[in-house]
Protein backbone atom coordinates (compact mmCIF):
# COMPACT_ATOMS: atom_id res chain seq x y z
CA UNK A 1 0.00 0.00 0.00
CA UNK A 2 2.83 2.31 0.88
CA UNK A 3 4.51 1.63 -2.45
CA UNK A 4 1.32 2.63 -4.32
CA UNK A 5 1.08 5.95 -2.50
CA UNK A 6 4.77 6.61 -3.13
CA UNK A 7 4.37 5.92 -6.86
CA UNK A 8 1.34 8.21 -7.11
CA UNK A 9 3.14 11.03 -5.27
CA UNK A 10 6.20 10.72 -7.50
CA UNK A 11 4.03 10.79 -10.62
CA UNK A 12 2.24 13.95 -9.42
CA UNK A 13 5.57 15.57 -8.58
CA UNK A 14 6.94 14.66 -12.01
CA UNK A 15 3.88 16.13 -13.78
CA UNK A 16 3.99 19.36 -11.82
CA UNK A 17 7.73 19.92 -12.18
CA UNK A 18 7.95 19.50 -15.98
CA UNK A 19 6.05 21.30 -18.70
CA UNK A 20 5.48 18.06 -20.65
CA UNK A 21 2.90 15.74 -19.25
CA UNK A 22 3.95 12.12 -19.16
CA UNK A 23 0.37 10.90 -19.52
CA UNK A 24 -0.73 13.36 -22.23
CA UNK A 25 -0.86 12.38 -25.91
CA UNK A 26 2.22 13.33 -27.93
CA UNK A 27 0.31 15.06 -30.80
CA UNK A 28 -0.78 18.69 -30.43
CA UNK A 29 -4.38 19.22 -29.46
CA UNK A 30 -6.69 22.01 -30.58
CA UNK A 31 -7.70 24.53 -27.96
CA UNK A 32 -11.11 23.95 -26.46
CA UNK A 33 -13.59 26.70 -27.22
CA UNK A 34 -16.41 27.43 -24.91
CA UNK A 35 -19.86 27.83 -26.37
CA UNK A 36 -21.62 31.09 -25.63
CA UNK A 37 -25.16 32.04 -26.50
CA UNK A 38 -25.81 35.36 -28.15
CA UNK A 39 -29.28 36.80 -28.42
CA UNK A 40 -30.17 39.48 -30.94
CA UNK A 41 -33.04 41.86 -30.68
CA UNK A 42 -35.55 42.02 -33.55
CA UNK A 43 -34.71 45.68 -34.20
CA UNK A 44 -31.07 44.91 -34.97
CA UNK A 45 -30.40 44.23 -38.67
CA UNK A 46 -29.36 40.69 -39.47
CA UNK A 47 -26.56 40.55 -41.99
CA UNK A 48 -26.16 37.54 -44.21
CA UNK A 49 -23.03 37.03 -46.24
CA UNK A 50 -22.97 34.85 -49.30
CA UNK A 51 -20.02 32.52 -49.40
CA UNK A 52 -18.70 31.45 -52.75
CA UNK A 53 -17.39 27.94 -53.02
CA UNK A 54 -15.25 26.49 -55.75
CA UNK A 55 -16.52 23.21 -57.14
CA UNK A 56 -14.32 20.60 -58.78
CA UNK A 57 -14.95 17.59 -61.00
CA UNK A 58 -18.45 16.12 -61.18
CA UNK A 59 -20.00 18.73 -58.93
CA UNK A 60 -18.77 21.55 -61.19
CA UNK A 61 -20.21 19.81 -64.25
CA UNK A 62 -23.54 19.33 -62.48
CA UNK A 63 -23.60 22.96 -61.42
CA UNK A 64 -23.09 24.03 -65.04
CA UNK A 65 -25.88 21.71 -66.14
CA UNK A 66 -28.22 23.08 -63.48
CA UNK A 67 -27.41 26.64 -64.55
CA UNK A 68 -28.31 25.73 -68.14
CA UNK A 69 -31.65 24.15 -67.21
CA UNK A 70 -33.61 27.39 -66.94
CA UNK A 71 -32.44 28.75 -70.29
CA UNK A 72 -34.71 28.30 -73.29
CA UNK A 73 -31.89 28.78 -75.77
CA UNK A 74 -30.30 25.67 -77.26
CA UNK A 75 -26.50 25.46 -77.09
CA UNK A 76 -24.89 23.48 -79.91
CA UNK A 77 -21.41 22.61 -81.07
CA UNK A 78 -20.49 24.06 -84.43
CA UNK A 79 -19.75 21.43 -87.08
CA UNK A 80 -17.70 22.24 -90.16
CA UNK A 81 -18.59 19.46 -92.57
CA UNK A 82 -22.41 19.53 -92.46
CA UNK A 83 -25.04 21.82 -93.94
CA UNK A 84 -27.81 22.61 -91.48
CA UNK A 85 -31.23 23.61 -92.89
CA UNK A 86 -34.79 24.08 -91.65
CA UNK A 87 -37.39 21.76 -93.15
CA UNK A 88 -40.97 20.50 -92.86
CA UNK A 89 -41.89 16.80 -92.66
CA UNK A 90 -44.23 15.87 -95.54
CA UNK A 91 -44.26 12.07 -95.29
CA UNK A 92 -43.49 9.45 -92.64
CA UNK A 93 -41.80 6.29 -93.90
CA UNK A 94 -40.93 2.98 -92.20
CA UNK A 95 -37.73 2.52 -90.14
CA UNK A 96 -37.75 6.07 -88.75
CA UNK A 97 -37.30 7.67 -92.15
CA UNK A 98 -39.03 10.87 -93.22
CA UNK A 99 -39.42 12.78 -96.45
CA UNK A 100 -38.92 16.50 -95.83
CA UNK A 101 -39.06 19.67 -97.89
CA UNK A 102 -36.49 22.38 -97.21
CA UNK A 103 -38.03 25.72 -96.20
CA UNK A 104 -37.34 28.45 -98.75
CA UNK A 105 -36.31 26.02 -101.49
CA UNK A 106 -37.95 26.17 -104.95
CA UNK A 107 -40.85 23.81 -105.71
CA UNK A 108 -38.77 21.99 -108.32
CA UNK A 109 -36.26 20.72 -105.76
CA UNK A 110 -36.92 17.13 -104.75
CA UNK A 111 -37.59 16.36 -101.06
CA UNK A 112 -34.84 15.19 -98.72
CA UNK A 113 -34.90 11.67 -97.30
CA UNK A 114 -34.01 12.07 -93.61
CA UNK A 115 -33.59 9.72 -90.69
CA UNK A 116 -33.70 10.67 -87.01
CA UNK A 117 -30.50 11.17 -85.05
CA UNK A 118 -29.41 9.04 -82.10
CA UNK A 119 -30.41 11.52 -79.38
CA UNK A 120 -33.93 11.89 -80.80
CA UNK A 121 -34.18 8.10 -81.05
CA UNK A 122 -32.84 7.68 -77.50
CA UNK A 123 -35.32 10.09 -75.90
CA UNK A 124 -38.31 8.88 -77.96
CA UNK A 125 -39.08 12.25 -79.56
CA UNK A 126 -42.16 11.80 -81.73
CA UNK A 127 -41.95 13.39 -85.17
CA UNK A 128 -45.22 13.81 -87.05
CA UNK A 129 -46.17 14.98 -90.54
CA UNK A 130 -46.17 18.78 -90.63
CA UNK A 131 -43.52 19.27 -87.91
CA UNK A 132 -40.76 21.84 -88.42
CA UNK A 133 -37.37 20.16 -88.01
CA UNK A 134 -33.67 20.95 -88.35
CA UNK A 135 -31.83 18.70 -90.78
CA UNK A 136 -28.09 18.18 -91.23
CA UNK A 137 -27.19 17.48 -94.85
CA UNK A 138 -23.95 15.89 -95.94
CA UNK A 139 -22.03 17.90 -98.56
CA UNK A 140 -21.55 14.68 -100.53
CA UNK A 141 -25.24 13.76 -100.94
CA UNK A 142 -27.75 16.62 -100.64
CA UNK A 143 -30.76 14.29 -101.01
CA UNK A 144 -30.18 12.55 -97.66
CA UNK A 145 -30.01 14.01 -94.18
CA UNK A 146 -30.31 13.53 -90.43
CA UNK A 147 -33.07 15.14 -88.32
CA UNK A 148 -31.31 16.66 -85.32
CA UNK A 149 -33.99 18.84 -83.75
CA UNK A 150 -37.79 19.08 -83.71
CA UNK A 151 -39.22 22.57 -83.27
CA UNK A 152 -41.86 22.98 -80.59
Amino acid sequence: MMKLILILLSAMLCMSSTSVSAFAPSFPTAPVRSATLQFTTPSAPISTTATSTTLFGKKAARAQGNARKGKSERVKKVKDDVIEVEATVIESLPNAMFRCTIDGAPETQEPVLATISGKIRKFFVKILVGDKVTIELSPYDLTRGRITFRKR
